[in-house]
């Protein structure tokens, strides 16, 4: 190249100052939110609240809830409506959007208004679900994601947890109110006073739910016991309330004699598989005082009490050889406000890193943690416990998505 053309290159406009081009973000990705209502017995939670369909509406999202959705949660439309979400008076139009938030898993009939390649998040519950559940979901070519499966960085569940947290906290709340005079209980004052013996709580399992019903009932004073089988969960039980309360392995003979003493006993075992175990015979129950009180938390899986009968919110208790009992499932949503909040805390930021994460495509090819909550993808079984105990095909997520 001859001087004049080098020359001729270095033209003056080259020379100015350019604007410096920034390469923008193609990842992020505007979600599309349904919230219908929920129409499961006893359900009265909501999955977001106002100020988290706020935090999404604000990022670029588009949230349509059905109305009076939020009722049952002392959430009104107007609440919802100034959040900026889109009040809907038809289910179907509900079910325009690209991501469908329960609580509850939809019914059958809730399934017809599912459009083809949606993604639905609920929680599972596998205990009461049938094969047409999961081959509706396969027919309509469904991403199905489990939120009570999806784990955090630390590798807990952190949807299971808050709300075993809110069960074992109302289960104290409910055993104090069952004890007084006015429901019919013991006449006792959860806790006593100074001059008075405490009431005696005997807790059995030592999981999340014991540990909220034991810190609960430790600071209203009452005297706590907790039996398990396992001692690696009675030891961090102990760490994790910070005081030495009294454990045990469940020995028969100790057990019994802890319950022939206990005002109130709180069954909070957890299935390992299946069924909650019942370790509480009916001949235990005959021994306990008169009028005592018990809250059997794993109703929801069977119950760890030979007694134990499922109630209702409505009619919550039923008294059996003279002892109280309360078999409510799903106490969490006997606080409804405060289970919606908890849920909206963790599945809000989860709607936020699918949208920056270019939608759930894109979140479940970088995020485990998720992945491990999708039981059905593009139609698919994924999960090998459904495949095999409905009879279904099902392939591993990590072929599917070619990971």
């Amino acid at each position: 190249m001859s001087k004049p053309d080098i020359l001729s290159f270095l033209h003056e406009e080259f020379l100015m100052p350019q604007p410096e081009v920034l390469e923008l973000s193609t990842k992020n990705q505007s979600l599309f939110i349904g919230i219908p209502n929920e129409r499961a017995f006893q359900e009265n939670r909501v999955p977001l609240v106002p100020e988290a369909v706020g935090l999404l509406v604000s990022n670029g999202h588009k949230v349509y809830i059905e109305t009076n959705a939020g009722m049952s949660s002392s959430f009104t439309d107007q609440e919802y409506g100034d959040a900026g979400a889109k009040i809907c008076y038809d289910v179907k139009e509900v079910y325009q959007a690209d991501i469908i938030l329960k609580v509850e898993p939809p019914t059958i009939d809730e399934l017809d208004y599912f459009k083809h390649n949606q993604c639905l998040i609920s929680a599972l519950q596998l205990k009461t679900q049938t094969a047409t559940y999961f081959k509706k979901l396969m027919e309509k070519k469904v991403t199905a994601v489990a939120f009570d499966y999806i784990q955090d960085e630390t590798k807990s569940f952190p949807i299971v947890r808050s709300m075993s947290e809110i069960a074992g906290t109302s289960s104290i709340l409910i055993a104090a109110e069952l004890l007084s005079t006015s429901a019919g209980g013991r006449g006792v004052l959860m806790g006593g006073i100074a001059g008075v013996s405490p009431t005696q709580v005997v807790i059995i399992g030592a999981g999340t739910v014991a540990e909220y019903a034991a810190r609960s009932a430790m600071a209203l004073g009452a005297s706590v016991k907790v039996f398990d089988n396992s001692i690696a969960r009675l030891r961090r039980i102990q760490n994790d309330l910070n005081l030495r309360v009294a454990t045990s392995i469940m020995q028969p003979k100790v057990l019994e004699k802890a319950l022939k003493r206990a005002d109130v006993v709180i069954g909070a075992l957890r299935a390992e598989g299946g069924r909650t175990p019942c370790v509480i015979s009916s001949e235990m129950v005959q021994k306990m005082k008169s009028k005592s009180v018990i809250v059997d938390v794993s109703i929801d899986q069977g119950g760890c009490f030979e007694t134990s009968e499922v109630t209702t919110h409505e009619t919550p208790t039923f008294t059996k050889h003279d002892v109280i009992h309360y078999c409510v499932p799903n106490i969490a949503s006997r606080s409804a406000k405060t289970a919606s909040f908890s849920l909206s805390n963790i599945l809000a930021p989860l709607l936020l890193k699918v949208g920056d994460g270019g939608g759930v495509q894109g979140m479940l090819l970088r995020a485990p943690n998720i992945r491990g909550g999708v039981y059905v993808y593009n139609g698919i079984i994924t999960n090998k416990g459904i495949g095999v105990w409905f009879e279904l095909p099902y392939k591993e997520i990590r072929l599917l998505l070619g990971h």
